[in-house]
């Protein structure tokens, strides 16, 4: 199956206006109805990372989740979560951040990294990079370094990619948005 990012962009739904006024939410649920779609996205970041040399794999909360966890389990890597703030139950490291709608926390429990250990991480989407910025920083305080940084979707205009790579995470997105295209 080959991958076709035009495709795969005719099954992110824009929604105008959600969550506040002037922002157009891309939402992948439909992709994720579509089997031949989920199953060539999880290909497509299968086969790029199958010979790659990290040790786990963290998945953002809550739509990193899902395609984190087929990547880890076609890839037999651990899955670290990463969680917003009070959702995980042992001892967390937390880090704040900004999103492009306000401010929040990030949590990881402790205990989930070593050092020596390095991170490929997932989310749906790289906006701003606040949630990938802030899970590269609690890698980092655990001793662990960040192999790369993985979305289906990057909106470059917000400078998230940019930000990655200028703290030295490489990025890779199926594909990507124009702002104001629908």
């Amino acid at each position: 199956m080959t991958f076709d990012s035009f495709d795969i962009k005719s099954l992110i739904r824009p929604v105008i206006d959600f969550p506040k006024p002037g922002v157009i939410f891309r939402d992948i649920t439909p992709l994720f109805q579509s089997p031949r779609a989920l199953r060539l996205v999880a290909d497509s970041f299968a086969q790029r990372y199958v010979e790659a040399d990290f040790t786990h794999i963290g998945a953002m909360d809550a739509r990193g989740f899902l395609i984190g966890s087929i990547i880890a389990y076609q890839l037999n890597k651990p899955l670290i979560l990463f969680r917003k703030q009070g959702k995980l139950p042992a001892d967390v490291l937390a880090e704040g951040y900004q999103t492009e709608y306000g401010e929040a926390f990030l949590e990881v429990h402790a205990d989930s990294l070593c050092e020596g250990d390095s991170v490929l991480m997932f989310d749906d989407l790289i906006a701003t990079g606040g949630t990938l910025i802030a899970a590269a920083n609690l890698v980092r305080r655990m001793g662990a370094k960040i192999f790369e940084a993985a979305a289906i979707i990057d909106l470059p205009e917000l400078g998230g990619s940019q930000r990655l790579e200028d703290m030295g995470i490489p990025t890779f997105c199926l594909t990507q948005f124009a702002l104001t295209e629908q």
